[in-house]
């Protein structure tokens, strides 16, 4: 099991101007704001309030970047497709990833997190092509698995993979925040992703 003596949120950052100026290997956490994003950081990193988690969904508008042990680097991006966002704020959360993902040299993966109760969206499907199109490794992980009939399981995961229209090298990972599951498989994966 992965522990970390230190995680900690160094930075969110509005802009590229405040991107913190370090060598550390990146991994951008994308998805959905109501997906699970805060609770994924918090099990994976091993602490209880590292991340915010909101009753709204929809809070982050900033680049949040995350150090783990001053060996890692979590980087997480604005939730999207929530209702309420205005269009110049759209526009600037395109901005925004447009400048992470063409200049920061230290990114070296993302992880997209879907919902495993719920179809794909037009919104992760974009993501996907951005991370393809920056060639950059990605998976997937189908959060709030504890809240999917155990029958459904397979049926859910397959449809998730059809929709994304994924490659073989493309993982998709199961995971509940609430039953710790799936934490050591995509350990398993990142780490060599964060080290290449």
């Amino acid at each position: 099991m992965i522990s970390f003596q230190k995680a900690e949120l160094v930075i969110s950052a509005p802009d590229k101007k405040s991107w913190p100026d370090t060598d550390l290997p990146e991994v951008v956490l994308a998805g959905r704001s109501n997906v699970g994003k805060s609770s994924f950081i918090n099990t994976m990193c091993g602490r209880k309030k590292l991340a915010y988690v909101g009753n709204s969904p929809g809070k982050t508008r900033l680049l949040n970047f995350f150090n783990l042990d001053d060996k890692y680097m979590f980087v997480d991006v604005p939730g999207y497709g929530y209702a309420k966002i205005s269009k110049t704020q759209l526009l600037k959360f395109g901005q925004m990833m447009e400048d992470y993902f063409s200049q920061r040299k230290q990114k070296k993966g993302m992880v997209l997190l879907v919902d495993a109760r719920h179809k794909p969206t037009e919104d992760d499907i974009t993501m996907m092509e951005f991370a393809r199109y920056y060639e950059i490794p990605i998976c997937v992980v189908a959060t709030k698995m504890d809240k999917v009939k155990p029958s459904q399981k397979h049926k859910q995961l397959k449809e998730i993979r059809r929709v994304l229209d994924m490659r073989e090298d493309e993982p998709l990972f199961p995971f509940s925040s609430e039953r710790k599951e799936g934490m050591e498989p995509i350990w398993d994966y990142l780490i060599p992703i964060f080290e290449s």
